[in-house]
């Protein structure tokens, strides 16, 4: 397991242990998992987005901490977040962590997410010019998700 996959995996079972929040000192975290602080903040910023439900407030200093939080709402209203968050272009790897974080809530059953991935994946949109993939792919996506929301 790579040392990215640790730092998140060390991150979540916090935050299952603190009921959806955790504060974490980054230092003193890179530390124990034996990594530089730099590899904690990489996994912060790309893996615990507002996209992926998270919220991630910092404070600097000698006392500074990094707190990370679970967004908690309802399904209607975490699929608008999801739907607002995507915007007019979507990369590949972005619409992924979405749909993991859509199944790891129970806000998507297994068999659609195989689903919505398949439509939106690089093979099935190979038709259309690279350039123009992301954009389709954040369309498409959109469209799927206003349809569960009915």
């Amino acid at each position: 397991m790579r040392m990215s996959d640790l730092v998140a995996q060390y991150i979540l079972e916090m935050l299952d242990e603190q009921n959806g929040s955790a504060e974490i000192q980054r230092n003193e975290l890179a530390g124990s998992l034996g990594c530089v602080p730099s590899q904690i903040n990489y996994v912060i910023t790309s893996r615990f987005t507002p996209e992926q439900g998270y919220i991630v407030e910092s404070r600097r200093g000698g006392g500074g901490y990094i707190r990370i939080s679970r967004v908690k709402m309802d399904k209607g209203t975490a699929l608008m977040h999801i739907i607002n968050s995507i915007g007019d272009r979507l990369d590949k790897k972005t619409a992924e962590a979405m749909l993991n974080n859509m199944l790891q809530s129970n806000m998507m059953q297994v068999q659609t997410a195989k689903a919505v991935a398949a439509a939106l994946s690089d093979r099935t949109l190979r038709i259309v010019e690279q350039e123009n993939r992301d954009n389709l792919r954040a369309a498409l996506f959109k469209n799927m998700l206003l349809t569960l929301q009915s």
